[in-house]
């Protein structure tokens, strides 16, 4: 009996991967976009290549109005999230002795550990009206009554910078270890300051680590329904949000189709845009 040759073995241990990909991913993906194509017909769903749908989502205000306010909210949280985590990822490469650095990553994503939902419903306790920012600014005699910080814009993206932080902090983090000690001392050597170096050596060697980490916060945050759902409410709906509403009240799932079609969308020129600057900063 001969052995298989290199390239059917090679098969046989993609062939598992390749298969759940097609059944789990390829397969509904096809049949999504395809549902977005279709019409309701008040019970019925009617296949065919209507644009229907499509037309829809440009005619009707709220659509436009999520696909808008769950850009603004990824954005933001995004920005600050770097601008938050690239400081908290310098102190524990550059500030912790590196014996305790483990400990301090360990600790660094104790969020990770925790249920997404309780996490949510933990920020609504802090965030609510008699929760502890009110009753902490209210006992210092700052503010006079509770303000409402709850079921906000401002508690969902509480809610993800809380999250995203530790994820671009590890991102970041791997990157500054990486960084030979000699690229700092010969920038000093050359008579450059601790801003000269960070801003001309530092910064644009971990800028893969910033952008990797970016895209994550970015798709992640984008398809999110938990924590927009619990800590912003039905004040301003984000487009998860939105698809949910197609799904669960009027079970019309060529419209939902349509706007995960958007989402994905939006992801895939966001990957393609970080991709290729990746690939013109290694040039």
């Amino acid at each position: 009996m001969t052995p298989a040759g290199p390239s059917r073995q090679g098969w046989g241990f993609l062939a598992p991967a390749l298969i759940w990909t097609c059944a789990f991913f390829i397969l509904p993906f096809l049949v999504m976009g395809a549902m977005s194509f279709a019409t309701l017909e008040g019970r019925t769903l009617v296949w065919g290549l209507s644009l229907e749908n499509y037309i829809e989502l440009g005619q009707k205000a709220y659509l436009w109005r999520a696909v808008l306010v769950s850009l603004e909210i990824t954005l933001t949280v995004t920005v600050v999230s770097v601008v938050l985590a690239y400081p908290l990822a310098w102190i524990i490469a550059y500030r912790v002795p590196q014996r305790w650095q483990r400990l301090v990553l360990l600790l660094a994503i104790l969020p990770f550990w925790t249920s997404y939902v309780v996490r949510s419903y933990a920020w609504l306790l802090v965030l609510a009206r008699e929760g502890v920012i009110n009753q902490t600014l209210i006992g210092a005699g700052l503010l006079a009554e509770p303000v409402t910080l709850a079921n906000t814009r401002f508690a969902t993206v509480t809610g993800f910078v809380h999250f995203f932080v530790m994820l671009l902090t590890l991102t970041i983090y791997a990157n500054l270890v990486q960084l030979p000690a000699n690229y700092r001392k010969a920038a000093t050597d050359l008579g450059a300051n601790a801003f000269q170096t960070f801003w001309h050596v530092i910064l644009p060697l971990t800028l893969p680590g910033i952008v990797t980490g970016a895209f994550l916060t970015f798709v992640l945050c984008i398809g999110d329904y938990v924590t927009p759902q619990i800590l912003g409410g039905n004040n301003e709906l984000t487009v998860p949000q939105v698809i949910m509403v197609q799904l669960g009240r009027r079970a019309d799932f060529p419209l939902a189709s349509a706007l995960a079609i958007v989402l994905m969308a939006l992801v895939t020129v966001v990957y393609l845009l970080s991709s290729r600057w990746l690939r013109l900063d290694r040039l």
